[in-house]
């Protein structure tokens, strides 16, 4: 018998053996990656799809564009995006590919959806949210605007979801929203994150989410508020998912020239150390801001002509290109007519580098819409600069407040006293 013993173990130890070969592999664990560049690679697709469908860029843009468009559809397997993209710049859908795609996304989807059970049936609650964000980013990337905002709703319906955790999720869905040029829903995120921060988020989200804001200001036209939040984040800007830095300081400089006074432009903009590390690399937007300041007036038309091209490819800033260039011209006109009681028409033309008609017919639009405070005499030839006067019309203000103020209170004096 103690001859038999060793054998008998060995055989045992070889059924174990195979026994454990037989029994089926749990599901690896998934989770979502939170890799910026990863993430910033996918939001270029909108960009990308802006870029390839706009009749402004050139053929030799939209080819360059396209082909870097279908590289990161590929690598992503975003058939949503490319259907709508073939269809806006009317190219044929490649129907092998989308096949191909669809068939990769099937396939990622049921080993989330195994890892997630397994999750749920083995692990806990942020074993099984894990696999829910991993499923909800895969959608986000490859489905429709409604799906990827069902299955991050479902992530965080979760119970024990932290506000951290909440906060991760309304960036996601912003930046989804952003993705797909839904503003309406971006205005909604915003406010919900802007919550959930003052309710204890961290220095690093709260950056994060001024950047967030400050698009979707710029996007709706408020370039005010836009350039004061860009120039809070200016110094800890880590929004890189959204886009990158010489991006950003882009964004800063157009939104603070149109609607910033000359002293903070030169104090936050023109000094700012963070902006001259790189608007070396941007020469149209360096001239446009130096110009305006030194008061080199043709220099800045010029300028302004090259950076309205560059709005014009900008998916954010393409509906407002039309404005800026007037806004600007607006601002150089108003900076150029404080130093003058009167100056020739002629002249003033000269200084901008137009024609003594264009000049005419321009200040005579802007001036009958109250956006200049001079008047124009044509048979001299000449603009004469009526600077307003602010406390006048703060007086005149409040005195027509004060009465309007009083006819309420008679009003409810009467009503009381029946």
């Amino acid at each position: 018998q103690l001859s038999k013993m060793p054998e008998s173990m060995e055989v045992e130890k070889t059924a174990a053996k195979t026994d454990k070969a037989a029994a089926p592999a749990a599901p690896a664990k998934v989770k979502a990656d939170d890799d910026t560049e990863i993430e910033g690679a996918w939001m270029k697709l909108a960009d990308l799809r802006f870029r390839v469908a706009n009749k402004g860029n050139s053929a030799d843009g939209r080819e360059k564009d396209w082909a870097e468009f279908l590289s990161i559809v590929k690598r992503f397997n975003a058939v949503s995006v490319y259907e709508i993209a073939c269809k806006e710049a009317k190219i044929t859908v490649d129907t092998a590919l989308v096949e191909k795609m669809k068939n990769e996304i099937a396939t990622k989807l049921k080993e989330v959806d195994d890892a997630i059970q397994d999750a749920r049936d083995n692990e806990g609650d942020m074993e099984v949210r894990d696999g829910l964000m991993a499923k909800a980013q895969i959608l986000a990337r490859t489905a429709d605007k409604e799906t990827a905002k069902a299955a991050y709703a479902e992530a965080v319906a979760l119970p024990k979801t932290t506000s951290s955790q909440k906060l991760d999720v309304e960036f996601h869905l912003m930046r989804l929203g952003l993705f797909w040029n839904d503003i309406p829903m971006v205005d909604s995120h915003v406010q919900a994150s802007q919550i959930l921060v003052d309710n204890g988020g961290d220095w690093e989200r709260r950056n994060r989410l001024k950047v967030y804001e400050a698009t979707y200001r710029f996007a709706i036209r408020d370039f005010k508020k836009a350039a004061t939040l860009l120039l809070d984040s200016i110094a800890t800007f880590t929004a890189a998912e959204l886009y990158q830095y010489p991006q950003f300081v882009f964004y800063t400089v157009v939104c603070s020239t149109v609607s910033l006074d000359r002293k903070t432009v030169r104090g936050k903009v023109i000094n700012a150390p963070e902006i001259l590390q790189v608007i070396d690399d941007m020469p149209a937007i360096k001239e446009l801001m130096n110009a305006l300041y030194n008061c080199k007036y043709r220099d800045f038309f010029v300028a302004l002509v090259a950076v309205v091209d560059q709005l014009l490819l900008d998916r954010y800033l393409a509906p407002h290109a039309t404005f800026f260039l007037r806004q600007a011209r607006v601002v150089a006109y108003k900076q150029y007519l404080e130093s003058y009681f009167t100056v020739s028409l002629p002249s003033m033309a000269a200084t901008f580098g137009v024609s003594v008609d264009f000049l005419d017919r321009e200040l005579s639009d802007l001036v009958a819409c109250g956006r200049l405070s001079c008047k124009i005499d044509k048979v001299r030839s000449v603009v004469e600069s009526n600077r307003p006067d602010t406390r006048n019309a703060l007086y005149q203000q409040t005195i027509k407040q004060g009465d309007l103020l009083l006819n309420r209170i008679q009003k409810l004096s009467r009503v009381i006293t029946i």
